[in-house]
């Protein structure tokens, strides 16, 4: 029987095809690409509250996870914080897997058909990202959108990391900012009277009584079915449905497409809020001393529809004086400086001293290492924070009004004054997802969560951060659980103790 290529052989073939030269360097790079992949399904499965694991089994050889089916599991013990590719093989019932898609096929629970071959393609795409890539240069970018496309594996935790459905090879080499592209960006032109405006929407992308509305060109090309052009050329960022103009401003394009977790459209509701909510976090940045600077969003538009609209927002590159860098803070291993611990602890410090006091005012960060930034010295020292893009921030009208802030006029999910939301938002994407990236392990972590402690502010939420589990977003179980909508969490072991739990959960 006829059986359809593998994503991997499906890539390999494109690849052939567009770049021919690149094929063996993309065959060398498979087993690394697999077992990046694999390290963060294991962590998944080693942490996350997944319905058909009915324990957990910690001992000196590694860890044992029963199915609620009777097979088990066998891996190595799981660092939750640990980025590099350590995980090989784990075995189901003694046959030993490598591949990451065939052992969630092989696991055969609800829903694992199509994560499976998300996680093929993360596979292959990871290994095309790797393929052919410079050695890293000693010389620091000038530019913002350099440090971007420094950023080669993606998420540090999600199997999804380099999953890019829709896409073909000769795509991602042209929209996919580790490839280093220059993008052609589209316009659409629509009635303004047919346009929700927020901001200000400049000259340049306005034609009489019409808007411009920049379309990224795989959009224009697989969901607008319209021919694009006519757009500025533009350097993709991290989250390549983002790019930076020749202008300096970057502006945030739909892209249809479900990238790790989330399809990147641009709701309808984020557009109308941007402009009250990008005024109120700049003036909320001054209860920072300067440690925090926020992008102002420069306008927004949509055509009533997530799959036409865009933000203007200004470049982080403004906060950065001469001499100093600033880039996000996924990017920071890239820099080629070691992991100094007195460095990395001043950076930790640095981060949770702004999260903390604004989580305290009544505002808590998305602060994953693609939105938080960090302004470098020469020398690589951290000297301040940038916060860019604001759509999933949450806002406590009760803790604003405690410190006599007043509210933005908002309504919506941006708002909400339930503690643990608040703590899940701050906690989950900084400690647990930007500065564990950084670390590198929970052991750097805790070291430096430990040097940090003592200068930070002594709030209800540091205790709260100190005492429990940390909590984290549940990145495989929410793809597994496509009919439970938002997010669901896990409880990682606290970073400020680490103590091994040999107990059988």
């Amino acid at each position: 029987m006829h059986r359809p290529p593998t994503a991997e052989a499906q890539v390999a073939a494109e690849l052939a095809d567009v770049r021919p030269g690149l094929v063996p360097w993309y065959a060398a790079e498979l087993p690394g690409a697999r077992a990046a992949v694999l390290t963060r399904l294991w962590r998944a499965l080693a942490h996350e509250p997944l319905p058909w694991l009915a324990g957990r089994t910690a001992g000196p050889d590694g860890l044992a996870l029963r199915l609620a089916d009777g097979r088990t599991l066998d891996g190595p013990l799981a660092d939750p914080y640990a980025t590099d590719a350590y995980v090989t093989a784990v075995s189901l019932d003694g046959t030993a897997y490598d591949d990451p898609a065939r052992l969630l096929t092989a696991l055969a629970v609800p829903h694992a058909a199509g994560f499976a071959a998300e996680l093929a393609h993360s596979v292959a795409s990871l290994a095309l990202s790797r393929a052919g890539q410079p050695e890293p240069s000693p010389v620091w970018p000038a530019r913002d959108w350099e440090w971007e496309q420094r950023v080669v594996d993606g998420h540090p935790f999600h199997p999804g990391c380099r999953s890019r459905p829709g896409f073909s090879v000769a795509e991602q080499f042209a929209y996919a900012p580790e490839h280093r592209p220059v993008v052609d960006l589209g316009t659409v032109p629509v009635a303004a009277a047919e346009c929700l405006v927020s901001g200000e929407w400049p000259a340049e992308l306005r034609d009489g009584g019409r808007l411009l509305i920049p379309v990224h060109p795989w959009q224009a090309a697989h969901v607008l079915k319209s021919p694009g052009g006519g757009g500025p050329s533009a350097h993709p960022l991290m989250s390549l449905r983002t790019l930076a103009l020749p202008d300096g401003p970057h502006v945030k394009t739909a892209l249809s497409t479900r990238l790790t977790s989330s399809v990147r459209d641009i709701s309808v509701y984020s557009v109308g809020a941007s402009a009250t909510l990008s005024a109120f976090a700049e003036g909320l940045a001054a209860h920072t001393d300067g440690l925090l600077h926020v992008t102002r969003t420069l306008g927004a538009a949509t055509a009533h529809s997530p799959d036409l609209a865009a933000v203007l927002r200004e470049s982080p590159q403004r906060f950065a004086a001469p001499g100093e860098y600033v880039l996000p803070v996924a990017a920071l291993a890239a820099t080629g400086l070691p992991r100094s611990p007195a460095r990395l602890a001043a950076f930790v410090r640095l981060a949770l001293t702004v999260g903390l006091r604004l989580l305290d005012l009544g505002v808590a960060l998305e602060a994953h290492g693609q939105n938080l930034l960090v302004v470098l010295s020469g020398s690589g020292d951290p000297l301040r924070l940038v916060y860019r893009d604001l759509a999933d921030i949450r806002i406590s009208p009760a803790r604003l009004a405690r410190h006599g802030i007043v509210p933005p006029e908002l309504t919506g999910r941006l708002i909400t004054d339930d503690v643990r939301t608040l703590r899940r938002k701050l906690f989950g994407s900084l400690v647990a997802g930007a500065l564990a990236a950084v670390a590198g392990s929970g052991e750097a972590l805790r070291a430096a969560l430990a040097a940090a402690l003592p200068d930070l502010p002594r709030t209800a939420d540091l205790a709260a951060l100190c005492e429990g589990p940390l909590p984290a977003k549940a990145l495989t179980l929410m793809r597994l659980s496509p009919r439970t909508p938002g997010d669901q969490w896990a409880a990682l072991p606290n970073p400020f103790v680490l103590e091994p739990d040999t107990s059988d959960q």
